[in-house]
């Protein structure tokens, strides 16, 4: 089994927030969507939720519904959204929520009650935060979302500063909350991360091991689109986990636990 854990999808009618950090011309459907996963073998996917058009989450809830096996998704939402919305959601194949916070002049502050008793929530539903943050920022939010009880998948192998890489304090604090037991890491979007990546990866795999880890396309590639073929993303998951019983893990294994089996 092969689940891509990090993908988008959109119309070019959705509305866009104001001043979005991207503003594709395009469409990317859950059909096109469908039909990129059949044609590189892929089983499933799980959308993530993509800033530009905030907590409109109404096409990816679509997408859930129209592909209720082979899809799950996280959705952007206002800390004061309702457990009865919540569980309606649950109800769809949504399974987390993620934090926009990437850009931001200052990041929200998460101690509040209105974010604690979101936190609660999503931990009482076994859903999953994605913090959608700077490598750096990640040491200032994590101890709060551990915390929470909740549990925390991070994106893009914690973006670390580039120029401290596995050094940086962001990526440490990343390792540390591993440790803890409730963090997995997406080894995904290695082409926005440059050469390093292929370290990134397999530091995480050092020291998480790929029971912690799942593997993403990032498709569309938003800001990249063209320059990149999907299954080029499958092949530098292969490169960066060399050992084929640890790739299986992280390619589809550890996924399904997180993502789709109820149980889990």
């Amino acid at each position: 089994m092969k689940i891509d854990a990090h993908v988008h999808v959109f119309t070019t009618d959705m509305p866009l927030i104001d001043n979005p950090r991207h503003a594709p011309k395009y469409s990317f459907t859950h059909e096109q969507l469908i039909a990129t996963l059949d044609d590189n073998g892929i089983d499933r996917a799980v959308i993530a939720a993509a800033s530009p058009w905030g907590d409109y989450n109404d096409y990816t809830l679509a997408a859930l519904r129209a592909h209720p096996r082979r899809l799950r998704g996280t959705v952007i939402l206002k800390p004061t959204v309702e457990r009865y919305a919540l569980e309606a959601m649950a109800r769809d194949g949504v399974c987390g929520v993620r934090l926009p916070f990437i850009g931001l002049p200052k990041l929200p502050d998460i101690a509040t009650f209105e974010y604690r008793a979101f936190f609660r929530r999503l931990a009482d539903l076994g859903w999953h935060v994605h913090p959608h943050v700077d490598g750096d920022d990640l040491r200032k939010i994590l101890p709060t979302l551990e915390a929470s009880g909740v549990k925390i998948v991070v994106d893009h192998l914690g973006r670390p500063d580039p120029k401290t890489g596995i050094a940086s304090d962001g990526f440490k604090a990343l390792l540390r909350s591993i440790d803890k037991g409730r963090t997995w890491v997406k080894v995904s979007a290695g082409y926005r991360l440059g050469p390093q990546a292929v370290t990134y990866a397999r530091e995480l795999l050092r020291a998480a091991g790929p029971d912690r880890l799942v593997w993403a396309s990032d498709c569309p590639f938003v800001g990249h689109e063209n320059q990149f073929a999907y299954k080029s993303t499958m092949d530098w998951l292969a490169e960066c986990v060399p050992d084929p019983a640890a790739r299986a893990k992280v390619f589809g294994e550890t996924a399904f636990k997180l993502y789709f089996d109820a149980a889990a």
